[in-house]
């Protein structure tokens, strides 16, 4: 049997669809949850409407990149794995190279597979991110003791530190890119320069569409002006 017959079979979907159910329904939880205390803790309506706006507009690019790289992994190991994968994790880059050495430890390669390769493939993506979901289980309930220990106990400290755990982590993510000296590093220079610009324009004028949309304007400059290269 070719494996994408197992790949697409009607029980990967039902098994699939449960994965990918959970995080919906979990989803929705989690929102409820936030609607019912949002009031006890002064959210405004006003800055819920923002929030969500906000995070739509920011999300789209990254967005992009992920349903332009499922495409591949939709070839490669069928539909079911390939979204139930992506609604749980959401990086296409680990995905591909997690199936991609679970394939050769099979001594295959993706897009031609047999029902072991498949299989072992599979299995190296799950496994591969089971510690993030185990140290989150494990450890979220300790992350206030943890950042008022980093702190110093003073609570003015945490968006700075908050704050720069995001510029390193944007760092260490764009680093690789911009020392490859290939479309990547263009992508990223290219980016960061339209984000800079937006930024300082923003300054001056201070435009809310400007605001909102200067994130996702750069990304999608960045990766247009890197077609080019």
């Amino acid at each position: 049997m070719n494996y994408m017959e197992i790949a697409n079979s009607p029980w990967m979907w039902l098994a699939c669809g449960l994965c990918v159910g959970w995080v919906l329904l979990q989803s929705v939880l989690f929102v409820r949850k936030s609607l019912k205390i949002r009031k006890e803790i002064g959210i405004t309506d006003e800055q819920i409407k923002s929030t969500v706006k906000v995070g739509i507009v920011t999300s789209l690019g990254p967005s992009l990149g992920i349903a332009v790289g499922m495409v591949a992994l939709l070839l490669s190991l069928g539909g079911p794995i390939s979204w139930y994968r992506l609604s749980y994790i959401g990086s296409v880059s680990y995905e591909t190279t997690a199936a991609e050495l679970g394939a050769q430890a099979a001594g295959e390669v993706l897009g031609s597979l047999s029902g072991n390769g498949f299989a072992t493939a599979v299995w190296t993506m799950i496994l591969g991110a089971m510690g993030a979901p185990i140290l989150t289980a494990l450890f979220t309930h300790k992350m206030d003791k943890l950042q008022n220990l980093m702190a110093g106990g003073k609570k003015e400290m945490l968006p700075v530190i908050s704050g720069c755990c995001i510029a390193g982590v944007f760092a260490f993510l764009t680093c690789d890119r911009v020392f490859r000296f290939d479309a990547q590093t263009v992508a990223a220079l290219v980016g960061f320069a339209a984000m800079a610009l937006f930024s300082g324009i923003n300054k001056k004028v201070q435009k809310k569409w400007i605001h909102d949309w200067g994130f996702t304007l750069s990304m999608f400059i960045g990766m247009g002006v890197s077609m080019l290269f």
